[in-house]
């Protein structure tokens, strides 16, 4: 007999499978992660990642269906609604019906306007000062149940975790490149104004201190302007 849960198994497996074949970008994963929702979590139609600053700014960088970014956009004119709260308290949150929603009555009144009946937000992830939430929407009432639930919360650890692991990659090319750019710009000071690894060294980074600049920034201008300037 098979498993009641092999089925989920396969799912989440090809799910993981397809995050890390397209897991190149930052933005790749977010739409991989936003289609996958709505092709594998019951009820969904509609996807989008909702990501909060630390000063409250709301970004809807990915959507799968315009509904979705619509929902994200009343959220960020009010300040508030369940996308919002997901993010920030690594709730789960449900709301069966728009038209009888309390919590966010504002943002219930608006998506229900826009054909919203149903939704259901996942935490994704927490990093230094970003949020997440992985939302779902549906146009029917009372669309998403306790499997929805499930597969939902499990599709976001999974997808939480390739988001996270293309982060630390993002994060790693950066410090490499910096490190690259630092590099030409002593180079290129060495050269110029004779003088040593060390010292060069120290008057990139005592620009970057009294320019109030980071110091791969400063070392970009100076690779730019190229060895001719004085």
């Amino acid at each position: 007999m098979t498993p009641p849960n092999t089925h989920l198994s396969e799912q989440m497996a090809a799910v993981a499978r397809l995050l890390r074949s397209e897991s190149k970008d930052t933005d790749t994963v977010l739409r991989a992660i936003s289609k996958s929702a709505v092709e594998n979590v019951p009820g969904g139609e509609y996807a989008s990642v909702t990501l909060v600053t630390a000063n409250a700014k709301v970004e809807t960088p990915v959507m799968v269906g315009d509904l979705a970014g619509k929902c994200d956009e009343l959220q960020q004119e009010f300040g508030e609604g369940p996308c919002i709260r997901s993010a920030l308290t690594s709730e789960t949150i449900q709301i069966d019906d728009m038209g009888s929603e309390t919590r966010w009555p504002r943002f219930a009144s608006g998506a229900e306007g826009l054909g919203i009946k149903s939704m259901i937000c996942f935490c994704l992830y927490i990093e230094d000062d970003t949020f997440g939430a992985l939302n779902l929407h549906s146009s029917t009432a009372n669309a998403f149940d306790d499997e929805s639930i499930s597969i939902g919360s499990l599709f976001a650890a999974h997808a939480a975790i390739a988001f996270a692991a293309v982060r630390e990659k993002d994060q790693i090319r950066a410090a490499l490149t910096n490190r690259d750019i630092i590099g030409q710009a002593k180079g290129m000071i060495m050269e110029r104004y004779k003088l040593a690894p060390d010292d060069a060294f120290r008057l990139l980074a005592r620009l970057s201190q009294d320019s109030n600049v980071k110091l791969a920034d400063i070392a970009l201008q100076v690779v730019t302007a190229g060895p001719d300037e004085r």
